[in-house]
């Protein structure tokens, strides 16, 4: 009985260790403007992206070779999957979780918004799952609140570890793992506005 007590309170504090590991910060400006609006345009961007401990190339490169070595072709179609992940899975999730009863709705491409949220990811941990060890990925991000008449940057926000990881264990690809991440990305800054935009 204290032995399953015991199991059941560390499952519940790596939960709560697990939705409260991300930081969010305002470092510049403020998110104000976005005060009455009803929608806004969603932008992501990926430039200058760290992957772990390499740059982004020099991540693609390594595991593209590493793929096809051990299997030929596979690492060209990991190397496809990397970047179109993005708009089909890292986007759609975020753009879910965070319209999931929130003040403000975002889409891409909404160009009747008068603001646009830009989200620009600064560093991906993929992390991996080979069934008897794991590692839920992570991303950080900067998101800044631009003017889209004038492109003038009103506010800045850097979010700092956002875990991805699926209850079960059953994300054994880096975009299984790393749509969680945007998904969460999705419904924490929805709950930030709400809060911050009463």
């Amino acid at each position: 009985m204290n032995m399953q007590r015991s199991l059941t309170l560390a499952l519940a504090l790596a939960v709560a260790g697990m939705a409260s590991a991300q930081k969010m910060k305002v470092v510049q400006g403020s998110f104000d403007a976005l005060k009455g609006q009803k929608k806004v345009d969603l932008v992501f961007t990926y430039d200058n992206m760290k992957v772990g401990k390499y740059d982004e190339p020099e991540y693609i490169s390594k595991k593209t070779k590493e793929y096809n070595e051990k299997e030929p072709g596979k690492g060209d179609t990991w190397a496809k999957s990397w970047v179109s992940d993005r708009g089909s899975r890292f986007e759609p999730k975020f753009e879910v979780l965070f319209n999931d009863g929130g003040k403000i709705q975002g889409s891409r491409g909404n160009e009747d918004a008068q603001y646009q949220l830009k989200v620009h990811t600064t560093f991906t941990e993929p992390g991996f799952n080979v069934g008897v060890m794991r590692r839920d990925a992570s991303i950080n991000a900067d998101v800044y609140l631009v003017e889209r008449s004038s492109g003038k940057e009103l506010g800045k926000m850097t979010v700092v570890g956002v875990p991805g990881g699926q209850f079960g264990g059953y994300d054994f690809d880096s975009g299984s793992r790393l749509t969680e991440s945007y998904a969460k990305l999705g419904k924490e800054l929805r709950k930030w506005l709400d809060k911050k935009l009463k």
